[in-house]
């Protein structure tokens, strides 16, 4: 079987595993169903058991395109277990934040203040967990010191970046897709996996049915990263630059209104949602007429 042949099988597994983890997960939810439970930009409630399935596929994926390759004599069992942990140990972090955290402190900013201040936050625990994972991710995808920074950089930087466009149905998994298309026409291995999970639960975010929270994008943002190893180190720190830019402007820019305002972004962020609420009109005064009383006989 070829490259591309395990990539689609790959691909396949992952959608597959993906959908009935998430229908599993649907019928027994871990903890319950309010556990999961949240509300969405438009007041509705969605459920984050997206995340974990995503995540469950997508690790599924890269162990089967992992086993194909082994049968044909080329193992690559570096990238395999650099891809698995990054995801494994991104989703579990990200559950925890979103099973644990309160969401009033947001961004680095937000948490970093906070641990000036004696106060450990979800979020914190999150950061750090994340980084640490992206470190042994990166040891185990191998390399020098140098190769080991930066892959280590793409893992827990992703997996920050793509959380972050996880504000509006199907924006994360649109940018992930698109990320995941780049790194493939460039000949990087391991991103048919994560995809094929993601796109497969497509549908249920975008009928704002359900959500990847914290733990599905984080860990579909550190597996894209752990693929990224293979790339030249030159294209990987304009590929890092490029991550931290766009992390750092998102502590003074709302990506979401930077969307709105452009309608080639915006058109692509629409595309399969719902129609936003159309703002309702204002509601004018209530004026009572009094009756005209009959002008009497002459």
């Amino acid at each position: 079987m070829s490259r591309a042949g395990y990539a689609v099988a790959a691909g396949a597994c992952a959608a597959g595993a993906a959908r009935l983890a998430y229908s599993v997960m649907g019928r027994r939810p871990p903890g319950g169903p309010k556990a999961w439970a949240r509300t969405n930009h438009r007041g509705e409630p969605v459920t984050l058991l997206e995340g974990p399935a995503v995540a469950a596929g997508a690790i599924v994926g890269v162990l089967a395109q992992a086993g194909l390759a082994s049968a044909s004599g080329s193992p690559g069992w570096r990238r395999t277990a650099a891809m698995v942990l990054g995801g494994a140990g991104a989703a579990a972090f990200g559950a925890y934040d979103d099973l644990a955290g309160s969401g009033d402190r947001r961004g680095f900013r937000g948490h970093l203040g906070a641990l000036r201040h004696g106060e450990v936050t979800t979020g914190a625990v999150k950061l750090g967990g994340i980084g640490v994972t992206g470190i042994v991710s990166a040891a185990l995808a191998g390399g020098s010191s140098a190769d080991v920074i930066l892959n280590a950089g793409l893992v827990a930087g992703g997996a920050n970046l793509l959380n972050l466009f996880d504000l509006r149905p199907g924006r994360a998994i649109k940018v992930a897709a698109a990320s995941g298309a780049l790194l493939g026409a460039a000949g990087q291995e391991g991103v048919a996996a994560p995809l094929g999970a993601a796109l497969a639960l497509l549908p249920e975010d975008l009928g704002e049915r359900a959500m990847l929270g914290d733990a599905g994008a984080n860990a579909l943002g550190a597996m894209l990263g752990a693929s990224a190893a293979g790339l030249s180190r030159s294209a990987r720190v304009a590929l890092l630059a490029g991550i931290a830019g766009l992390t750092a402007a998102s502590e003074k820019v709302s990506f979401t209104k930077v969307i709105a305002r452009t309608p080639a972004l915006n058109w692509l962020d629409m595309l399969g949602r719902r129609p936003a609420p159309e703002p309702s009109a204002p509601q004018l005064p209530l004026v009572t007429i009094p009756a005209q009383r009959p002008e009497p006989a002459g």
